[in-house]
């Protein structure tokens, strides 16, 4: 395409314009494929809505329960990318889906791009869930869900408490972690699924569309 491009550039600039135009509307048409995953309970199929701009009730959104919700892999078309398909994936490490087998049976290589959504620190089955992304050579982000639930806890609980210092202490602690697990520069984002506009979400977004669309 490069050598294409140059050639018809050097004959004819206005035809070598249209072909960019072309090679960029392909692009557009690509279906990206981002799989939704984490342990069951930790919020993935809140985020799935939330990160379509949905709440958990209106007419389209995944179906969310107290209970293990997500027992097959789901997908959700994002009603602002028409390429963009977000995979609902049940959790890892529940009797249906354990985690020895969870990356076959989910086939994690239909997968372009991966979010591990967890809702305390990332656990053991989350670093297995990156290590295995890194070794197909695919890309993804950590995400800290429930983040207001951990301030109203940390409120409750602590008389000094300062909100700024909580998210700053909680995020630290989630990248050391990763790091000690030989993640050299986790991409790490807080957020609530519940407060669309505040805390990591719109960085979130602002993220997704520079590096990944």
């Amino acid at each position: 395409m490069d050598q294409q491009l140059r050639a018809q550039m050097n004959r004819d600039p206005i035809a070598a314009a249209g072909m960019i135009n072309q090679y960029l509307a392909r692009i557009d048409d690509i279906q990206l494929n981002i799989g939704i995953t984490g342990k069951s309970g930790s919020g993935k199929t809140s985020f799935v809505n939330a990160f379509r701009g949905m709440k958990n009730n209106d007419q389209g959104a995944a179906l969310v329960g107290v209970n293990e919700t997500t027992k097959t892999v789901n997908p959700y078309p994002h009603p602002k990318y028409a390429n963009v398909i977000l995979w609902d994936l049940p959790g890892i490490g529940t009797n249906r889906w354990k985690a020895e087998t969870y990356v076959k049976n989910t086939g994690f290589e239909r997968f372009d791009f991966f979010i591990i959504i967890s809702d305390t620190h990332f656990l053991e089955n989350d670093i297995k869930l990156a290590k295995e992304i890194q070794k197909i050579g695919k890309r993804f982000y950590f995400v800290h869900s429930k983040i207001d639930q951990t301030l109203k806890n940390e409120e409750e609980n602590d008389r000094n408490f300062n909100a700024e210092r909580t998210l700053a202490v909680t995020r630290r602690r989630c990248i050391q972690g990763l790091q000690e697990q030989g993640f050299e520069q986790p991409q790490v984002f807080l957020l609530s699924n519940f407060e669309h506009q505040h805390h990591d979400f719109p960085k979130l977004h602002e993220n997704f569309t520079r590096e990944v669309l």
